[in-house]
């Protein structure tokens, strides 16, 4: 059984460099060095107050970064605009509240099924993968096929934040989403909060196809570099699927 395929999300490259609004440190540099250490897959979450990701570092991306391109954005008109204007290979829909420091938790597909219905169809029309970012609910991964997507990305922040009592439970309902996602015909991602300590038993369920990863790697940059961390991360993954 292979490890899971591995994203680096590069958004906090660009918060650091945001904070001086400099040029450096470039995250379409780093996404170069993630896919030569051997991360096939990059993901970039273009929020609407552009906090960190720009539009420019999204087209550099989707040009010259060498791996897949996963495009984390809003169910919103303006995302949905740009996203005609790009086309994306991949793209995840996720939440997004202005105050949040990070993704709270995962779209809520339930209630919104009409309107994220039409946004997996008007993506799929370009030749878009659209994955969705839920909690991992049975009636959430439900919605999610109804809708058209092709993969869900089951959101680990609650396995993650858990503590050692709860991690047990947490990672128990990733495992059932995942089991009935892929019963439903969906690939399975997962990501949010996963570390080089927490990873290797979310790596291990075996429905999961792909972790995307972001802030932990990048803070272990800061100690061994980029490509190390990458690297260190690709060996966790390996580990738990022997």
């Amino acid at each position: 059984m292979s490890a899971p395929i591995l994203g680096v999300n590069v958004d906090h490259v660009a918060t650091l460099r945001q904070a001086r609004r400099a040029s450096l440190p470039d995250p379409v540099a780093a996404a170069i060095v993630a896919v030569r250490a051997g991360a096939p897959v990059i993901t970039a979450h273009l929020r609407e107050d552009r906090r960190h990701i720009q539009d420019d570092d999204v087209l550099r991306l989707h040009e010259i970064a060498g791996g897949r391109l996963n495009l984390e954005m809003a169910v919103t008109p303006q995302m949905l605009r740009f996203a005609e204007q790009l086309g994306p290979p991949e793209c995840c829909l996720v939440p997004e509240k202005r105050a949040e420091l990070t993704t709270e938790g995962g779209l809520d597909v339930l209630a919104g099924e009409t309107e994220v219905r039409a946004a997996c169809q008007q993506l799929a029309a370009l030749g878009t993968r659209v994955a969705l970012f839920i909690d991992p609910v049975q009636q959430q991964v439900e919605a999610a096929a109804r809708c058209g997507a092709v993969a869900v990305e089951l959101h680990t922040g609650s396995y993650a934040n858990a503590g050692v009592a709860a991690a047990a439970h947490e990672l128990q309902r990733l495992v059932e989403a995942a089991r009935i996602a892929v019963q439903l015909g969906l690939a399975v991602h997962a990501g949010h909060g996963l570390d080089y300590f927490n990873v290797k038993p979310v790596a291990a369920i075996r429905h999961i196809e792909e972790l995307n990863i972001g802030h932990a790697i990048v803070a272990q940059a800061m100690i061994c570099g980029f490509e190390t961390a990458v690297r260190q991360m690709l060996d966790l993954l390996r580990a738990a699927r022997p």
